[in-house]
């Protein structure tokens, strides 16, 4: 899937988490090296390397070793029957392109228009009325090649769910902004593409900590992405303020972003999308 028109266009310190769950391992950091493999084998290898028999957790488990900052730590890919049944779930949306001619996703986009204007009639689903949420141009469903219709649902969760953080980074309200600003929209669809490439949900075996720790928390609350959406809102319109940026840095402002929010997700503290610090913005 190719990124969206959008304006022009990081792991942290690590913490220590040893989680298990009866039906397999959810996620495992340690700061010491645990494969079966020799430190003499592991050192001429790529950042990803399989792991011998995880004799350690007793149950045989498949595993493979990251590489972070010179140390190997370890990730088991045995998902539970739940963490399986929401990650194919949050794969199928993620695989579903915006339709314009579907019924369903017309009425997805007039729903987003209520919850962001719900004192104004909308015109129709081409109008310039559009632009004023930060869309392209008259027709928002030509702004979803990249990141398909689940960036709509994204924006629509946000609307609703926090509409009062949703309304304040939609009007711009806070802090000293610049004379040529984001997109608010645009910005969004921007965002979603983001974290599908952070949390790599589409590869065939876990590459990253941050990945698997995502999926632990798939397994406590379905709509962990959709959460994790609205937080990299905020941090994004913060950053934003915090570099006093224009236009042309939002792919820098975008890429800090994804670094806070993998920071974050690696505290040790953060067990729920909740948990994370930048939670704290969303109103």
């Amino acid at each position: 899937m190719e990124s969206t028109a959008a304006p022009p266009p990081a792991p942290s310190a690590a913490a220590e988490r040893d989680s298990e769950h009866h039906h397999g391992c959810l996620a495992v950091r340690t700061s010491l090296p645990r494969c079966a493999l020799g430190a003499s084998s592991l050192a001429g290898s790529s950042d990803e390397a399989s792991c011998g028999s995880p004799r350690w957790i007793g149950r045989g488990l498949s595993c493979v070793c990251i590489k972070r900052k010179g140390a190997y730590e370890r990730i088991c890919m045995n998902l539970t029957p739940v963490q399986e049944e929401r990650l194919q779930r949050l794969k199928h949306r993620m695989k579903v392109y915006f339709d314009p001619s579907r019924r369903d996703h017309q009425d997805a986009l007039k729903a987003l228009w209520r919850a962001t204007y719900p004192d104004q009639e909308l015109e129709g689903l081409i109008s310039e009325q559009w632009k004023d949420m930060g869309w392209q141009g008259r027709d928002p469903s030509t702004d979803f090649r990249g990141a398909g219709f689940i960036s709509l649902e994204n924006l629509l969760f946000f609307a609703k769910t926090f509409s009062a953080s949703f309304q304040r980074l939609l009007k711009k309200q806070c802090g000293n902004r610049a004379t040529w600003e984001y997109p608010f929209a645009v910005a969004g669809v921007n965002i979603t593409f983001m974290i599908m490439q952070m949390l790599d949900l589409q590869s065939t075996k876990p590459r990253t900590f941050v990945r698997a720790i995502f999926i632990q928390m798939l397994s406590e609350d379905e709509w962990a992405f959709d959460l994790l959406y609205c937080v990299a809102f905020v941090v994004m319109d913060k950053q934003w303020l915090d570099k006093n940026a224009s236009y042309m840095d939002f792919n820098e402002v975008l890429k800090s972003t994804r670094t806070q929010l993998e920071r974050e997700l690696m505290l040790d503290d953060v067990m729920r999308i909740e948990d994370m610090p930048s939670y704290s913005l969303l109103c």
